[in-house]
């Protein structure tokens, strides 16, 4: 790099969708002026520069992104001689009442979980793992993925981009951390801040996700508030979320951390865990949240290949039913704004030791081969094509 170059460049589409908003921070704190294109728009705009940073609007003339049609423009950023060039989709996400709006429309997430797991890679992620991630998603019918439970490689937002699909991205506060550990905190805060400024220009991204399945304590709620707090003071642009519990002694959705929040995510297993729906049927009638609830994770096991009628365990016959029972629920229910099945693909757990799994989740909709689909991603497919 030069000795003074752009350390960060970031075009983000403003409430409205009118214009855009460039920001340019510099690596040393100079006076100037920066320069940002849009060639194929014909936008071209100065931004001046004070003790090494600077922002300025532009009118946006271009095609907004969505899944169903996934925009990118070329936008070059130059400063000092420096010059960067990122590949931007221009999109606004908001929430109203219990509705998520992408581009001013109400959209339900389609969604599934996914790991960053593979039987011959291991934990590391190629691109074209990636890809097929994706293709298997968008093959189902999925418009959302739910990056599970830690920032995922660079590449996924990128490919999401082009391939058009939302995402919601976490970090990995996961059940009970020290969350009275002001070190705990640092260092949560941080990985948020590096998640949240390395994907700052991808469109793909609509929800930050500041933790998963936390049981709702006084310690809890501050960390998880003041996290929540800061993803908002980062990125004004994209909506807050967090998975949480069912409160059960009222069996409602019912954490304090929600009034923090944009948007309620909620993991549930009625029909797995639980052998019937009956729970599901109370926690929707009793719940009355004033925004957008999203089924952030449920699902069944299936052993490839194991059939059984009713409710047999482990049976692709009865994980293929439980979608089928769970998406009839979710989708009459007005407040809710999507779901993400857990999960597309078999991965390896070393806790899960049943004759079934042998060290594996077996709630994957595909295989841990990543080829073999079980019925209920047919099942899934079918249902999301039921939702528009």
């Amino acid at each position: 790099l030069p000795s003074i170059h752009i350390r960060r460049a970031t075009a983000t589409l403003l409430p409205g969708g009118k214009l855009v908003r460039f920001a340019i921070q510099m690596s040393s704190a100079i006076n100037g002026h920066a320069d940002v294109t849009i060639a194929e728009l014909g936008l071209r705009t100065t931004i001046a520069l004070t003790d090494g940073a600077g922002e300025a609007t532009a009118v946006f003339n271009g095609a907004l992104w969505s899944p169903a049609q996934p925009r990118l423009y070329d936008v070059t950023f130059t400063a000092c001689g420096d010059t960067v060039l990122d590949r931007i989709g221009f999109r606004t996400i908001e929430t109203r009442g219990t509705s998520i709006l992408l581009n001013g429309t109400p959209i339900w997430l389609k969604g599934v979980c996914v790991h960053e797991d593979d039987r011959n890679l291991g934990k590391v992620s190629t691109q074209d793992d990636v890809r097929r991630r994706c293709a298997d998603a968008l093959h189902m019918g999925c418009n959302f993925l739910r990056l599970a439970h830690y920032p995922h490689h660079e590449h996924v937002a990128r490919v999401a981009d082009e391939m058009g699909l939302l995402l919601w991205a976490e970090i990995p506060v996961y059940w009970a951390i020290a969350f009275d550990n002001p070190e705990t905190f640092r260092d949560a805060e941080n990985q948020l801040r590096e998640l949240i400024t390395r994907d700052a220009n991808r469109a793909s991204v609509i929800l930050w996700g500041v933790g998963n399945e936390n049981a709702d304590t006084d310690s809890r709620l501050a960390f998880m508030a003041r996290l929540a707090a800061a993803a908002k003071a980062l990125d004004p642009s994209r909506l807050v979320a967090a998975a949480c519990l069912i409160n059960r002694e009222v069996f409602a959705i019912d954490d304090r951390l929600t009034d923090h929040l944009d948007v309620i995510g909620i993991n549930e297993y009625f029909g797995w865990y639980e052998p019937d729906f009956v729970g599901l049927d109370r926690l929707l009638a009793n719940s009355n949240p004033d925004k957008p609830v999203v089924i952030s994770e449920t699902g069944a096991d299936a052993l490839p290949n194991y059939r059984g009628g009713g409710r047999t365990l482990f049976t692709e016959d009865w994980q293929a039913e439980f979608f089928r029972q769970q998406f009839r629920r979710i989708n009459a229910c007005s407040y809710i704004a999507g779901m993400a099945a857990w999960l597309l693909y078999d991965f390896r757990s070393e806790r899960r030791q049943t004759g079934f799994q042998r060290g594996l989740n077996r709630k994957g909709l595909i295989a841990e081969d990543k080829v073999t689909r079980k019925l209920a991603y047919s099942a899934l497919r079918d249902c999301f094509a039921e939702r528009s």
